[in-house]
């Protein structure tokens, strides 16, 4: 486990070796992240989500690092949004990846989703940091069904 105590995003977790959520990232939590090992940063929130980082793709790239933008918007979340990340985290695979949104809520419920459907985790597993974070409104679980529905 990495040191994350000197990360100001809030609901910060390490879910795997290769993976972390959070949720918006400050400026100083970006120029850290190459000393983390963070090779690619994913971003679930909409540029005008609240708060966001301006300039934050340039900020990640200037670090050397890749960045990904998958902008979800909270009151309507996409099942194709869902396959593009998932398409990402494969494309990605073997390096060190950090998904953040606003608060980590639209993260974790991905999160959660491919834990269950792809990882073929357990509930309690998978479950694991959305349940910490917060429980889905109504309209993030009828995104979740439908997402299982749709597996």
């Amino acid at each position: 486990m990495k040191n994350l105590e000197s990360i100001d995003a809030e609901n910060t977790y390490q879910v795997f070796d290769w993976l972390w959520t959070s949720g918006q990232l400050s400026e100083r939590d970006i120029l850290g992240l190459p000393a983390l090992g963070i090779d690619v940063v994913i971003n679930l929130a909409l540029p005008t989500s609240s708060p966001s980082l301006p300039g934050e793709a340039e900020l990640v790239t200037q670090q050397g690092l890749v960045y990904i933008q998958i902008p979800v918007e909270w009151e309507n979340p996409k099942p194709e949004q869902f396959t593009q990340f998932v398409g990402t985290l494969k494309a990605f695979e073997g390096h060190n990846i950090w998904v953040h949104c606003a608060k980590n809520m639209r993260v974790s419920a991905f999160i959660y989703l491919y834990r269950k459907l792809i990882l073929s985790e357990s509930e309690e597993e998978a479950s694991l940091p959305m349940r910490e974070i917060w429980n889905p409104n109504e309209t993030w679980e009828a995104f979740i069904k439908n997402i299982c529905d749709l597996a």
